[in-house]
């Protein structure tokens, strides 16, 4: 199966390289340095039919993240399987990523067999995830956050502007979304707060620390 390396370390593609290269079934077809580069070449070979399988890629890249690449690779490229390989596992990635199409996400701290495990898996159309990060997703069906920590950091974000009185159209205009996904962003924090207005946001902020007390 053929594989395209994504990361923008050099010595961690030409380490994943040297080791999936003595195996039998791989074939590195190509490497990317950030997510635009791995579009960019994803494109030429698609023009000459010559796909891989799985795409192998980091999270924390220059240019563009891996989150925003596998979302635009699974959109241009819907048969191409992508794993992620981070260094990064916190829950919020993790969710992020699989939201975008992932098949697989792998910890760098991960053993090489697991590594060419989670690709093969991707190739047969499965899911593979790091112990590590299975134990997490399962531990939030069994116990899911609750309060401030069952919000994402970009909730956060838009709590503290609830709670400093913006509109739904200036929480946009701050963090350079449009007004419907400031919104959502809004309805999923009442929601996950349980609360029922803005004015209860405001105060549950106040009394998280997230903003001082309006006079």
């Amino acid at each position: 199966m053929r594989v395209l390396i994504v990361d923008d370390h050099a010595v961690v593609r030409r380490g994943i390289r040297a080791y999936l290269e003595v195996l039998d079934d791989m074939e590195v077809a190509a490497e990317a340095a950030d997510g635009q580069e791995a579009l960019t070449r994803l494109d030429a070979m698609a023009a000459h039919r010559e796909l891989p399988d799985v795409v192998l890629i980091d999270l924390l890249m220059p240019k563009m993240d891996g989150a925003t690449a596998i979302g635009m690779i699974k959109t241009s490229h819907p048969d191409v399987r992508v794993v992620v390989l981070t260094s990064f596992g916190e829950m919020e990635r993790v969710h992020a990523a699989l939201a975008q199409g992932a098949a697989g996400y792998l910890l760098k701290d991960a053993e090489a067999g697991e590594v060419v495990a989670a690709i093969r898996a991707a190739a047969r159309g499965e899911v593979f995830l790091d112990p590590a990060v299975a134990r997490g997703l399962t531990q939030e069906i069994v116990s899911p956050p609750t309060g401030l920590a069952s919000l994402t950091s970009r909730e956060r974000d838009v709590l503290v502007l609830v709670a400093e009185g913006r509109s739904n159209q200036q929480i946009a205009d701050e963090l350079v979304i449009s007004e419907r996904t400031a919104r959502t962003h809004v309805s999923n924090v009442l929601r996950k707060l349980r609360l029922t207005s803005r004015t209860q946001a405001a105060l549950f902020a106040v009394r998280q620390g997230l903003v001082p007390p309006r006079a």
